[in-house]
């Protein structure tokens, strides 16, 4: 009646990792790099989610709705990127024989990720900053008080 149900273990799917009886180190460092960089990735997006939401209200004139709007594709186009380079840069360069070159492997890439991750904030800051100038000039060009009148043009003698 009932079908016996077959069992993965964690050693099984382990062994499937091992080259020689030995964990293969590449995939150890596959795993690191993957793990902190999608974490770093999440921890960044959330933190410049939650702080440049009051910054965007700014730059979009108090609209909280299309300033969360903006935020959240914001976000989502962070993640695209970030976690497209993360993928591509995932490839190895060789083989990692020991525990030193997997210290050096995911230093190289980690340090890369991170150096991405900072550009992209820097990226997205400068364009609302430019965004907020120009608003702020508008704001500037507005007379405070509407013309009165019109004078005529005086002819030159």
């Amino acid at each position: 009646m009932f079908k016996k149900r077959s069992t993965v273990s964690l050693n099984s799917v382990l062994n499937v990792f091992k080259k020689g009886g030995a964990m293969d180190r590449t995939v150890i460092a596959y795993v690191i790099y993957l793990l902190v960089s999608i974490g770093l990735t999440v921890w960044v997006a959330r933190t410049l989610s939650r702080n440049g939401r009051v910054f965007l209200a700014d730059v979009l004139h108090g609209n909280e709705k299309l300033a969360d709007a903006v935020n959240h594709l914001l976000v989502v186009g962070f993640y695209l990127v970030n976690l497209g380079f993360i993928a591509l840069y995932l490839s190895g360069d060789g083989t990692i024989s020991d525990a030193r070159g997997i210290f050096e492997a995911l230093s190289t890439k980690l340090g890369v990720v991170l150096l991405v991750l900072g550009v992209m904030h820097l990226a997205n800051v400068y364009v609302l900053n430019r965004i907020r100038r120009r608003g702020a000039m508008e704001r500037e060009q507005v007379p405070p008080v509407p013309p009165q009148g019109w004078v005529a043009p005086q002819p030159q003698a």
